[in-house]
């Protein structure tokens, strides 16, 4: 399967977030490493924007030999669009460049499930029951062909938001965690998201650890965000 990795460095909340670092590597690197554990996922692309703020996202990328596409900075359902046209995929996996804890075992369970041919999307946000920032979402692309003149301003920045919101005319599979864990934010788009993740990172093996397990001594610490 094809996973388009969407990316930017213009957050207005944390400018240049998607290059700061976590215990030495770069939080995009931290990401494609762990989608590219995936048995399922055979090709990465990072999808950016044109704009002169991801240039420096476009050189790393370049320098650590991953397949980067450049479209419109607003507009992320469109580079998706591109991106689908140009590699011929019949489906393509969405995960967010913020999110250096993405789990790949979350992904092949949800690709697994997508293989048995009964979903054209199957999520584990509908509704949320994983921590946001081990979001995942495997998406049939002839959905985006068919539906994207239909999308609104804001579903054209979130890419799936329409399908949720017209969810009766779609088949969604939404695989559910074992304990609802949707009150915790592992993903970064604030410093105290940064703050959180280097303060996890600092005493566990972040791709192998559950935040509802970790010690009081940290959770006293952690900032919490209900979704």
């Amino acid at each position: 399967m094809l996973c388009i990795l969407q990316a930017r460095m213009s957050s207005k909340r944390l400018p240049g977030k998607s290059l700061k670092s976590i215990k030495g590597k770069k939080i995009l690197q931290m990401v494609y490493e762990q989608v590219s554990k995936s048995k399922y996922i055979s090709k990465i692309i990072i999808a950016t924007s044109k704009h002169t703020s991801d240039d420096k996202l476009v050189e790393f990328c370049k320098k650590k030999k991953i397949d980067v596409y450049r479209g419109s900075l607003k507009n992320v359902a469109s580079r998706f669009l591109q991106i689908i046209k140009q590699k011929n995929y019949k489906e393509f996996v969405r995960i967010n460049g913020d999110s250096p804890l993405s789990n790949y075992k979350i992904i092949d369970k949800l690709c697994k499930e997508f293989l048995k041919g009964k979903s054209q999307i199957v999520t584990n946000v509908f509704p949320r029951t994983y921590p946001k920032g081990q979001s995942a979402e495997v998406i049939k692309s002839s959905l985006l062909k068919n539906y994207i003149g239909k999308f609104n301003k804001n579903d054209l920045e979130h890419v799936s938001s329409f399908f949720y919101k017209n969810s009766k005319n779609f088949k969604i599979k939404n695989i559910k965690n074992k304990t609802d864990q949707s009150m915790f934010n592992l993903s970064i788009d604030t410093k105290k998201d940064f703050f959180n993740i280097n303060l996890i990172a600092s005493e566990y093996d972040i791709y192998n650890f559950d935040i509802a397990k970790v010690s009081r001594k940290i959770q006293k610490r952690l900032f919490y965000e209900k979704i």
